[in-house]
C-alpha cells in the first residue's frame, strides 16, 4: 500500500529526470555548423531547451539571423540524424534519479514519461541508461500525433490511461509542462534544478523542488 495520494506520476524527461543539454547542444551544433552559423556553448544549449528539438533548433539559427523553411528542414533533419547516434554521450539522470524511482516502484506507482522529445529517442537514451524497465510507458512529442504534444494535455491523458486509470500527478522543469498538467487538470510539481524557462515560484506548479530527493515528500503533501 502507497502512503502517497496517487496511483501513477508522470515525468518529463530532459531537464526533469535527465541533463541531456550537453547532447542536444552537440546535434545542435553540429546543424549549426551545417549551415554556416556559429556553435551556441554549451551551457546557453540548456536555456533553449523547451518545446521539443526543432523549435531548440529554431532558437538557435533565429538569434543569428534566421534561414528560410526549406533551407532550415534541412538543418533540422541533419540535427536529428546526428541525434539519433549522439544521444547518451553525455546524458545522465540528474542526482537520486534512480532512488526516487526505486522508492515509487516499492509503493507500486505506475510511472509513466511525458516528453516533447520522439518517442523512439526517448526509449533508445533510457535503455542506454537502464531505466525504461521504470516506465509503464514511455509517451514522446510525436506519440499522440501533430499538435497534441506538450504544452496540449493529450500526453498526460493518455499517461493516466496508460497508467491504469488512477489519479495521476506530473512533474516537470518548464512552462510547458505547466501548461499541459494545467490543462489536464492534474497536480504538478516543479524541478528548479532542471532547465527551467520561469523565476523561482513564476513556474505556476503546485510545488516546486530543487532535488528528486525532495520529490516524495513533495508528493506526500500534495494529498
Amino acid at each position: 500500500m502507497s502512503d502517497l495520494p496517487f496511483s501513477i506520476i508522470g515525468f518529463d524527461l530532459d531537464g526533469t529526470l535527465l541533463e541531456t543539454h550537453r547532447d542536444l547542444g552537440a546535434a545542435v551544433n553540429h546543424a549549426l555548423d551545417l549551415g554556416g552559423f556559429a556553435p551556441v556553448p554549451a551551457d546557453h544549449a540548456s536555456d533553449l531547451i523547451g518545446g521539443g528539438a526543432k523549435i531548440m533548433l529554431q532558437r538557435a539559427v533565429d538569434e543569428q539571423g534566421g534561414l528560410p523553411d526549406d533551407e532550415f528542414r534541412k538543418l533540422y533533419k541533419a540535427m536529428l540524424a546526428y541525434y539519433a547516434d549522439n544521444n547518451a554521450v553525455h546524458t545522465q539522470p540528474y542526482p537520486h534519479a534512480r532512488e526516487t524511482l526505486d522508492a515509487l516502484r516499492e509503493r507500486d506507482i505506475a510511472m509513466v514519461v511525458v516528453t516533447n522529445k520522439f518517442e523512439s529517442f526517448a526509449r533508445q537514451i533510457l535503455a542506454a541508461l537502464d531505466l525504461a524497465d521504470h516506465f509503464v510507458a514511455i509517451i514522446g512529442g510525436d506519440t499522440m500525433g501533430k499538435g497534441k504534444a506538450k504544452p496540449a494535455p493529450d500526453p498526460i491523458f493518455e499517461a493516466q490511461r496508460r497508467g491504469g486509470g488512477g489519479s495521476l500527478a506530473f512533474v516537470g522543469d518548464s512552462s510547458y509542462d505547466i501548461a499541459a498538467a494545467r490543462a489536464a487538470r492534474v497536480p504538478v510539481i516543479g524541478a528548479r534544478y532542471g532547465y527551467c524557462d520561469r523565476p523561482r515560484g513564476e513556474l505556476g506548479a503546485d510545488a516546486e523542488i530543487d532535488s528528486l530527493a525532495e520529490l516524495v515528500p513533495a508528493l506526500a503533501r500534495l494529498g
